[in-house]
Parts: structure tokens; C-alpha cells; sequence
């Protein structure tokens, strides 16, 4: 049921709206002035019905006074420049006298089931802003809200963050969340996997270059820096970029001026830089394969991931998550977990972090036709946990190449190539071209 006041001067018709609306099943009250209304606490109604022409103010002074509440005007009036100045104003909508009865029983439940429906979106939107608050980062424990504490005061200035993280802990998905807070978020995210590029090419990809600056630069290019000029550049795997091309950055972060490979010509450019990393620049500062002025540029600003085996409750939340989605891509019907599922979930230490556990998810989806699924889906047991290093102990003990192989011969028995590329943060060509040079047997060898 819902409540309705009728602000009408002329006795009949106000009694005679008053009845119809209650036949409907609405709690209507009826009062003859905007003055006796205000008597009322307008703001509780969930629609206010006055007429324009009013002892005292006119009707419209209620569209204000009550918001949010809707205001419906009714006017012997019928003119079009009424209506649209009552619409200006901010009525809901208008209403000719002599109306006719279904007319105004159709036009207020029109009115109430559009706010019921705006009034639900409201909430739903608070809902998620409650459990999701920043695109969609699901984020309950203590070091998730950290992050989601830092992206919010960043967001909005130009500031060079750093991203650091273990592979699969959503470093893009931060940077995306923090373009999509910025001044710049009319622009878009330009995104670029520094170790997908190879090396001889990164300058070139990077900073453009002129018409003949080497065998087969036909034509000029934009680099991707002056293609994303007046918006924000997010640099992926920053340590794998080479020496060189270090330099060529480092202008752009002090100077905010580029030069295409090939050109003495400088080109300014308006652009913000995100980087993201899953190793220690710090240390490979210290091992002289990162440059220490570039690291300071670029670390003005520091936000850390927690790997997934630190995120408590938030594993199960991004499972029930992950699973929802999966079944809608994969056209599933509705699937839940089991409990035994949720206990592997939560005990298996997550080496590569939420990618893994959306690929063991997507998997399980595929896998299964429908209802639950429960523990032997997962097939986590199949991973030889007991002995298993997360990737960033791996990392820290080994050199980048060894790191690599040994990754691709642990987990490839597992996946196929296009999940482990996406583990790796790398693409499929890099991924071959990778085995190639370090001589990596594919799994069908």
C-alpha cells in the first residue's frame, strides 16, 4: 500500500480523487493548500498529487519542498507551456482536468512502480558499493581495504603509481580501478604488457618511430605513450623493459616529452603512468638491471597486493563470485559449492593466486553439466601441495629464465598454453617464443 497526498482546493474534486485512489488501496490524505500540506511531513509520501493553480503558492512549490518525493500536477490549464514549465520545474508528470479515471489510476501506478523500481536500483547499487566498492574488487580483509583505501586517494590526482604483486593478484584490474576514479576516465586505459613486446621492438611500440628509422618502418607510427596522451598509460611487467628503453621513460616521467625512434624531433605529452610489477625492483636496482632514477620515478606512489592465500574470507567470496560468472559464460544453469569444495578452496595455498583460482573454477564449470560442486570437481588434490613454493619464494630463488622454466614444467602437466600465459602475464607468441629460446618441451613432447 502505498501513501499518497492529494493537494486540491475544490471540495469535489478532491474528495472525488481522494476515494478513487483509496478503492485502489492506497493510504490517501487530502488537503486544500501547499500551506496545509507542509502541516503534513510531505517527505514520508510516496507520491504528492497537487493541482498548478493553489490558494496561496502554486502546486509546484511542493516539487522541491518534498524531493525525492515525485510531484503529478493537475491543471484545467491544458496548455503546453504549462506542462513543460511544471516539467522544468521537476514534476513527474502532468495531468489535464477533467481527467479521466483510468487515465489517473494508470498514470499513478506508472509513477509509483517507476520510483518502487528506482528506489530498489538505489539500493541495490548501495548493496554492491557495500561489498564491491571499486569495480567490482571484491575486498573484506584487512589488507584488500588497505588497497582499496590507497586507490581512492590516488584515483583523482596525477600521481605515477607502482602496482606490486605476485602474478594472478589483479595488479590490472587496480589499474583500471584507479583510471576509472581519474580526471581521465573519459579516455581510455591504454594498456601494454612490457614483457609480451619483444625486446628489439619495445622502443618502437613504445615511442613511435619516423618513416625509414629501420628495414620495414615504411610509415610513421604513433607509439603507444603518444597515443595515450591526455589519458592514463598502464605499463604491465615493467621490469621486463630493457635498459634502453628504461631511459627513453624516464624522460617522459621528468620531462613529459618523447622522441620517435629515428626523429630528433621532441613531442610533448600529457600522460599518467601506472606501472605494474610482480618482482622486486628494488633488488634488481641492486643487481643493476633496473635503473635506480626510473624506480624512484616510478615509485612515488606504492600499492601492495596480498596474494590470495592471505586473503582469508575474501577466497570464498571470490569463489561464489567466479562460479556465478563462469556458469553464465559457459550458459550453466545456477551452481553452488559444496562444503568440502570451500574447505580445498581455503586450504590450497594458491601459487598463482586469483587467475589460478578462476581457471580451476572455469574448468570445474566446464566440466560439470550442473548442480554443486563439491571437492573432487576442483581436483586440488591432484596438486601436489606438500611441497609446492608460492611463486614469489620460486622467484626470489631463482634467476628470470630459470624462474620461467620452471614454472612452465611444473604447471604445464595442468594447464594448456593459454592458461599458462595467462599466468605468466604474458601472451600465447611470447609463451613459444620463451620455450624456444630456453629450450622448454611442450607437455606433448
Amino acid at each position: 500500500m502505498s501513501s499518497i497526498l492529494v493537494v486540491e482546493d475544490e471540495p469535489i474534486i478532491q474528495e472525488s480523487l481522494v476515494r478513487l485512489l483509496q478503492r485502489q488501496g492506497h493510504d490517501v490524505t487530502g488537503v486544500a493548500s501547499v500551506a496545509e500540506a507542509e502541516e503534513n511531513s510531505i517527505n514520508m509520501y510516496d507520491l504528492i498529487i497537487s493541482d498548478l493553480r493553489l490558494p496561496g503558492e502554486p502546486g509546484t512549490t511542493l516539487i522541491s519542498r518534498a524531493a525525492p518525493t515525485p510531484v503529478l500536477i493537475m491543471t484545467s490549464y491544458s496548455t503546453v507551456q504549462s506542462a513543460v514549465e511544471a516539467m522544468k520545474q521537476g514534476a513527474v508528470d502532468y495531468i489535464s482536468k477533467p481527467f479521466n479515471h483510468d487515465e489517473m489510476i494508470l498514470t499513478v501506478k506508472r509513477i509509483l512502480d517507476k520510483t518502487r523500481v528506482e528506489q530498489q536500483n538505489t539500493l541495490l547499487k548501495q548493496e554492491v558499493a557495500r561489498y564491491y566498492p571499486i569495480d567490482g574488487i571484491i575486498a573484506h580483509c584487512e589488507p584488500m581495504l588497505e588497497v582499496l583505501d590507497r586507490i581512492r586517494r590516488v584515483a583523482p590526482t596525477d600521481t605515477t603509481v607502482l602496482i606490486q604483486g605476485e602474478t594472478g593478484t589483479g595488479k590490472e584490474l587496480v589499474a583500471r580501478a584507479i583510471h576509472s576514479q581519474s580526471e581521465r576516465r573519459k579516455q581510455a586505459l591504454v594498456s601494454v604488457n612490457c614483457a609480451a613486446i619483444a625486446e628489439s621492438q619495445v622502443e618502437s611500440e613504445l615511442f613511435g618511430h619516423e618513416r625509414g628509422a629501420f628495414t620495414g618502418a615504411l610509415e610513421m607510427k604513433k607509439g603507444l605513450i603518444e597515443a595515450a596522451s591526455g589519458a592514463t598509460l598502464f605499463l604491465d611487467e615493467i621490469g621486463e623493459l630493457p635498459l634502453e628503453a628504461q631511459g627513453s621513460l624516464l624522460k617522459v616521467l621528468q620531462d613529459n616529452e618523447i622522441r620517435r625512434v629515428g626523429s630528433n624531433k621532441v613531442i610533448k605529452v600529457d600522460v599518467r603512468i601506472l606501472a605494474a610489477t610482480h618482482k622486486n625492483l628494488a633488488q634488481m636496482v641492486q643487481q643493476q638491471a633496473f635503473r635506480e632514477d626510473l624506480y624512484f620515478r616510478l615509485n612515488v606512489f606504492e600499492i601492495n597486493l596480498p596474494p590470495l592465500r592471505e586473503r582469508g574470507g575474501d577466497i570464498r567470496l571470490l569463489a561464489d563470485t567466479i562460479l556465478t560468472r563462469m556458469a553464465q559464460r559457459t550458459h550453466r544453469n545456477s551452481m553452488i559449492f559444496e562444503d568440502d569444495a570451500y574447505e580445498q578452496l581455503q586450504s590450497y595455498p594458491w601459487p598463482g593466486n586469483v587467475r589460478e583460482l578462476e581457471n580451476i573454477i572455469e574448468r570445474a564449470v566446464i566440466l560439470k553439466h550442473s548442480g554443486s560442486i563439491d571437492a573432487s570437481d576442483l581436483a586440488l588434490n591432484n596438486v601436489d601441495t606438500d611441497h609446492q613454493l608460492p611463486l614469489y619464494e620460486l622467484e626470489n630463488r631463482l634467476s628470470l629464465d630459470d624462474y620461467f622454466v620452471s614454472f612452465v614444467k611444473k604447471y604445464q602437466p595442468q594447464y594448456n598454453e593459454t592458461e599458462l600465459a595467462r599466468m605468466l602475464g604474458i601472451s600465447r607468441k611470447n609463451l613459444w617464443e620463451r620455450r624456444q629460446r630456453l629450450d622448454i618441451p611442450s607437455r606433448k613432447t
